[in-house]
């Protein structure tokens, strides 16, 4: 993805004010909060249908004192949220990002129920892990697709420009390390030019370069890859041509629960209420309540790099809210047992083992305990008969590591100078889940692309609002 020089009176084909480079959510949310301060804004999508890694994931974006949890009598606050990510990323996180998401968390899933009309509720009857308060917030369907349909359907009723099949190839970039425009490709060859007066990047991070993952990620370089294929890693290609700051690159989210080979993600509300992993050996491995993110790594390292998610009926009912796992039932993915005995003749287990790490868990229930792994049983979570399993695999989902960005989402150089009109959202972003894969508190991906989206497109606007005034 090159740099291209660019005079300070360079001309281009069209022009826009502020471009943002990705219709993901962090893009739409973007261009919304852009037009809303006043500013004429085009999005430039690779894809025919803009749908990027959130239509792949169930949607859910922690929030903390909203009205919605208010609702529902959930005290939180924003210092609550904050601390939350910063435990989990061992506080390597930024602290004014950590701050600055936590704070408009609340104040932007509002923004969007009331002014673009998304259906949001908070996501109940569990903690996603690491979280000391429920404050998911989702859709009707729980699903990433869901949400992205509905942030489509409120850009459509504004005056934002959508541009599709518009694959961004270069930045032209004067001696000022000002952003004066870039080239779109089409699918047909053509090309053309497009001058604006700031540029956000919301085109995600560089899951789906091979490369990128083997230098970065080695521990995932083969891992399946359940993100968009359109994240290569533009963003920190262009950044690092233009000598920005590049931040936590071995940061990512992992999935340690992805239905094989369905690919279907079945959501780790199962863990938490009460599933376990078993491994070929008919053993638990892990401490599940850990984190799905660091889960995957963990699963891959078991015999042929796949486990059984086991859980009972009652954990199968809870999660049926989830069309995700609606889909996995569907597809067969879920397997009924009526017996231990049964499911270890099922799943081609050793049924002595199977019957042993099942006993243990109930010895666990019984008295309260933690089992080596440090995790606890309680009597209202212990799995009885019938039993559900399901084959699933470690995937990596997305990164998190990226451009160094100020709170107001522009871009950083080494000396935390910023760019002059340069902007970064998402997972195009330096994330807040410190610098491996243990850091990522459920939701963070979300988090960023949602809120540090909608600061990057209030900042674009004011900052094209300043150069109109001085033109």
């Amino acid at each position: 993805m090159p740099v291209v020089d660019a005079p300070a009176d360079a001309a281009f084909e069209a022009h826009v004010p502020l471009l943002i480079v990705g219709g993901g959510a962090c893009g739409l949310v973007a261009a919304l909060a852009a037009q809303e301060a006043g500013a004429d804004v085009a999005v430039l999508e690779r894809d025919a249908l803009p749908r990027g890694s959130t239509a792949m994931s169930s949607g859910l974006i922690p929030a903390a004192g909203s009205r919605f949890q208010a609702a529902r009598g959930i005290d939180d606050t924003p210092a609550l949220l904050a601390a939350d990510i910063q435990r989990k990323a061992s506080h390597q996180a930024d602290p004014a990002i950590v701050e600055t998401l936590a704070a408009r968390s609340g104040p932007v899933i509002e923004w969007l129920a009331d002014a673009h009309g998304v259906p949001f509720s908070v996501v109940e009857g569990f903690l996603y892990p690491g979280h000391s308060r429920m404050r998911m917030h989702a859709t009707p369907r729980r699903t990433g697709t869901e949400l992205m349909d509905c942030l489509l359907s409120a850009l459509e009723a504004t005056d934002a420009a959508l541009l599709t099949e518009a694959t961004v190839r270069d930045l032209h970039v004067d001696a000022d390390r000002r952003v004066r425009g870039v080239t779109v490709a089409r699918p047909d060859g053509a090309r053309e030019t497009i001058g604006c007066e700031a540029l956000v990047l919301a085109c995600n991070g560089y899951g789906g370069a091979p490369d990128l993952v083997a230098r970065h990620l080695p521990a995932l370089r083969d891992a399946l890859y359940h993100g968009h294929e359109g994240n290569q890693g533009d963003a920190l290609r262009w950044g690092e041509a233009m000598g920005a700051s590049l931040r936590d690159l071995g940061a990512c989210q992992g999935h340690g629960n992805l239905a094989t080979p369905h690919q279907t993600l079945i959501s780790w509300a199962v863990m938490m209420r009460g599933g376990v992993q078993i491994n070929a050996a008919g053993r638990r491995f892990s401490n599940e309540h850990g984190g799905y993110s660091e889960q995957a790594a963990k699963v891959l390292a078991q015999p042929g790099g796949t486990v059984w998610a086991v859980f009972d009926d009652r954990i199968h009912d809870a999660a049926l809210e989830f069309e995700d796992y609606r889909d996995a039932v569907a597809t067969g993915a879920v397997r009924p047992f009526d017996s231990a005995a049964a499911m270890a003749a099922g799943l081609d287990l050793p049924a002595d083992a199977l019957a042993e790490t099942l006993a243990e868990m109930d010895r666990l229930a019984e008295s309260g305990g933690v089992d080596s792994f440090g995790r606890t049983f309680d009597a209202e979570t212990r799995l009885v008969p019938p039993y559900r399993a399901v084959r699933v695999t470690g995937a990596l989902f997305h990164t998190q590591g990226g451009l160094e960005v100020d709170p107001s989402g522009r871009v950083l150089d080494p000396a935390g100078t910023p760019f002059p009109n340069l902007f970064a959202a998402g997972g195009a972003a330096r994330g807040v889940s410190g610098a491996g894969d243990s850091g990522y508190l459920s939701g963070n991906g979300l988090l960023s692309a949602v809120v540090l989206g909608a600061i990057a497109g209030q900042a674009g606007a004011r900052l094209v609002a300043v150069s109109n005034r001085r033109a």
